[in-house]
């Protein structure tokens, strides 16, 4: 583990400072471009007017160097060829204008380029660079324990790393090493229930944390594996009333009029285990239920009844069809109801049966009821239920 995670390190570090490299050539070059752009518009915005200054200068002693040319020919030719050369060099000499000039900008009003470079970017960079990157011997989060779950795997995490204070968690996942990992949780708890996994299959996870006020993610924590041996929980198909979810772990209570109980597929609750349903809410009815039953009955529109025990929507719990004086929030949209059991065995239980006692624990909004339940046999599983008399209603199980 410590060379291949060194090994890991060393590919990352390079890897990043690789990178790092080529952005800033790449940021340097461009703003080096951006400069000599600069450069190029005040050169050529500037001399522009200088240019035409010149050459009016130069039309200027082109045109008198000219005039004085003809003038000289004028005063060497014969007397009649010099009046007549003489009239026109006047002529001429009165409508050039040669006393004045284009104004001259003075030298203090001239461009002069120049570049400033400040040598303290070398400096910022420098400290910036030296403090860039840090080099962990041990995550601040570590993976603690998991949880098989019917369906499931309860993940928890806990900091090994005191002074670090965590703001967020993020637990990651993965079917096999060849795909990659997958975000299933992000957020401030230190456990999750991570649903959808297949029964005696190795999963891979790690989490890593985000300190409280920083950006970036730590860095992950050490790779394990966890796996649940448990079939996940599924309601029984084919029931009018009922549509149910791809992986049938999701029930929703349909428009249609009929009404009935929808069990599990199987008796797939053992004790010892938590039981949870969470659910969106319809209209409640005072004989809506959700609970654990020792065995699937047709013809019956409820679990408050025998060999049963139960919570209705509006709080009030059933046991073998008795309603208890202790009562439960109602339920509400995304709360969670939750059956704990073990057992208290009063007599011998043998093939014929005999008497079986389970201690059960009913929570639900941040409350619960504890209570002993009564069987005539011995129960190694149990069904799980509900029922609802109007529609809207939605529930998951696990």
């Amino acid at each position: 583990q410590i060379k291949d995670s060194a090994t890991l390190t060393r590919d990352v570090l390079e890897q990043h400072f690789s990178d790092l490299k080529g952005t800033l050539k790449k940021l340097l070059d461009e703003r080096l471009m951006s400069l000599l752009q600069e450069v190029d518009v005040i050169e050529q915005e500037s001399i522009k007017p200088l240019d035409e200054c010149q050459k009016l200068i130069e039309h200027g002693v082109s045109t008198a160097d000219d005039l004085l040319r003809e003038g000289e020919s004028a005063v060497d030719g014969d007397v009649g060829q010099q009046n007549e050369k003489l009239c026109n060099f006047t002529k001429k000499a009165l409508h050039i204008q040669l006393d004045s000039l284009p104004e001259v900008p003075s030298l203090v009003d001239v461009p002069c380029l120049s570049a400033q470079l400040d040598d303290c970017l070398l400096t910022i960079l420098k400290n910036q660079i030296f403090r860039h990157g840090t080099v962990a011997s041990r995550p601040p989060v570590q993976l603690e324990e998991f949880v098989e779950k019917p369906g499931g795997i309860l993940v928890r995490w806990c900091k090994v790393d005191e002074d670090f204070i965590a703001q967020d968690y993020r637990l990651q996942c993965r079917k096999s090493p060849a795909s990659p990992f997958e975000d299933v949780y992000v957020g401030s708890e230190t456990e999750f229930m991570v649903l959808h996994i297949d029964p005696n299959v190795d999963y891979q996870f790690r989490v890593c944390a985000r300190g409280d006020g920083r950006q970036e993610w730590s860095p992950w924590s050490v790779a394990q594996i966890g796996r649940t041996t448990l079939v996940p929980h599924e309601w029984t198909t084919g029931l009018e009333g009922y549509s149910l979810s791809s992986r049938r772990n999701i029930a929703l209570r349909n428009d249609s009029q009929s009404c009935g109980v929808l069990y599990s597929k199987a008796p797939t609750y053992f004790c010892g285990q938590t039981l949870t349903f969470r659910q969106t809410v319809g209209q409640p009815d005072r004989r809506d239920s959700l609970g654990v039953c020792v065995e699937q009955r047709s013809g019956d529109d409820s679990l408050q009844r025998d060999k049963a025990v139960c919570i209705s929507t509006n709080g009030a719990v059933f046991v073998n069809g008795k309603e208890m004086t202790n009562q439960l929030p109602a339920v509400t949209s995304g709360s969670t109801v939750t059956f704990d059991m073990e057992v208290v065995q009063l007599g011998p239980c043998s093939n014929e049966g005999g008497n079986f006692k389970l201690r059960v624990t009913i929570s639900s909004n941040n409350r619960e009821v504890v209570f002993d339940w009564v069987l005539d046999q011995c129960c190694g599983s149990l069904y799980f239920g509900c029922s609802f008399s109007y529609p809207g209603w939605k529930v998951l199980v696990f």
